[in-house]
């Protein structure tokens, strides 16, 4: 197992304030760090050699909007997305990222007011396909996001977003499962992950609230107990929001602060997750 603690705490992209907090993530015994990867300008191969010098791993995580929905109406947009996609991969193979996550399959928080098309499926494969041909091409294994129902329309379920992965019929096309986001939308966790253990290659550990995972309401012995059943040994990564980032507050709906200190959440949210490895493990 391998254990990650997400960036976006922090900030939405890398910056040299950053480095003292990296550097005490690693002495807290994380194995690497989900880099967020939104302004694709920085110096990723830069970052790559700081992060490689700390010894510190990385995923990276994405997003796209309505201009570049890979499952617009508009084909021009569709073309961007897919675009946008293969050029956020090129900056995860020049920093080292070993899986891209994230809901880059179709534009977060854009709603048309109904559930997806037999069209925007399609739509999204051919978008995912040419994705997945890319992060092949440069190495980089892609992890897509099901977010709940709140935040996107076109992948809510688990079984879903395995069926759309297998459809895109890729080796470097499979999915993650986020622990906030299945406490919404399934009905039984243990079922959840069974129906996605094929296609499963990355998980968020986020608490009800998005703050420190363990002391909130997540089904917490039923997602470990599935996650030991299928022998899952991947990344657990960390994720939790603040209000350090105005705009990502906003869109993750954070209006007040959950926790006393984003170091303390990391290092109590590791503890968490190890003590529960290790309790599988007897």
């Amino acid at each position: 197992m391998q254990y990650g603690m997400n960036l976006l705490l922090w900030s939405g992209e890398l910056q040299d304030s950053m480095l003292p907090n990296l550097e005490k993530l690693k002495k807290m015994g994380f194995d690497g760090v989900e880099i967020p990867l939104f302004n694709l300008d920085l110096d990723y191969a830069a970052w790559g050699k700081r992060l490689d010098d700390l010894g510190l791993r990385r995923t990276g995580v994405t997003v796209r909007g309505v201009e570049d929905n890979p499952i617009s109406p508009d084909a021009a947009a569709r073309k961007k997305g897919v675009e946008l996609n293969k050029k956020t991969l090129d900056c995860c193979a020049a920093a080292g990222v070993e899986t891209l996550v994230g809901p880059y399959h179709s534009a977060i928080g854009h709603f048309t007011g109904s559930g997806r098309t037999e069209q925007e499926w399609a739509w999204g494969i051919e978008s995912m396909k040419q994705t997945a041909e890319h992060a092949g091409k440069v190495g980089v294994m892609l992890g897509v996001e099901p977010l709940n129902r709140f935040e996107v329309y076109f992948l809510n379920g688990q079984a879903d977003a395995a069926e759309f992965c297998r459809q895109v019929n890729h080796p470097n096309c499979r999915m993650m499962y986020d622990t906030f986001h299945a406490n919404i939308e399934e009905k039984s966790i243990t079922k959840a992950i069974h129906a996605i253990q094929d296609m499963m290659c990355h998980v968020h550990i986020s608490e009800n609230d998005r703050s420190t995972p363990g002391l909130g309401d997540i089904r917490w012995d039923e997602t470990f107990d599935a996650l030991a059943s299928v022998q899952y040994d991947g990344w657990l990564v960390i994720e939790a929001f603040g209000l350090a980032l105005p705009e990502l507050a906003a869109a993750t709906r954070i209006w007040r602060r959950m926790f006393d200190d984003e170091l303390q959440l990391a290092e109590q949210g590791l503890k968490f997750m190890k003590e529960q490895v290790a309790k599988r493990k007897k």
